[in-house]
């Protein structure tokens, strides 16, 4: 059970940002982006499945966050909100989660498009993104529903 108790990385996340400036600040603003991602050989087996996916979740350590924040200033706001009420990196756990679409699965290699992440980010998992499950349409959205900003790069 103990081995179970870890977080560990079941590949690396290839894109072309390098650091945060200039980064897409969500998948759905990275629009054709297409990256890769490597996942490695033990993890190979849980794959099966996967490709008759469009999209799908990929959860990942925010491994360049200097230090987490209760408070930030999101990309898309002007004020100060509670780090729960954003998808600001500076969290406690260093935990990322972002939506991508599936081009197509090559061996050990995930071909991804639409990705907001760093190059050689360690992936944690991979979920299948399932509409009828994952979507909710007219949800209320918090402070982002009234907000004014429309930065959507990294500055």
């Amino acid at each position: 059970m103990e081995a179970y108790q870890k977080l560990i990385p079941i590949g690396i996340i290839h894109s072309p940002y390098s650091k945060a400036e200039g980064t897409p600040i969500q998948s759905a603003y990275a629009e054709g982006a297409e990256d890769s991602i490597e996942i490695l050989p033990e993890f190979w087996d849980g794959l099966s499945d996967l490709d008759g996916f469009e999209c799908v979740w990929l959860i990942y350590f925010f491994d360049r966050t200097a230090y987490p924040r209760l408070k930030v200033i999101p990309f898309r706001d002007i004020i100060e909100r509670g780090v729960f009420a954003t998808r600001a990196p500076s969290r406690p756990n260093f935990i990322g989660l972002s939506v991508v679409r599936l081009i197509k699965i090559d061996g050990l290699t995930l071909r991804v498009a639409d990705t907001d992440i760093l190059d050689g980010t360690p992936l944690l998992d991979i979920k299948p993104y399932i509409p009828d499950i994952d979507s909710f349409p007219g949800s209320r959205a918090g402070w982002f529903d009234a907000n004014t900003v429309e930065r959507k790069i990294a500055d």
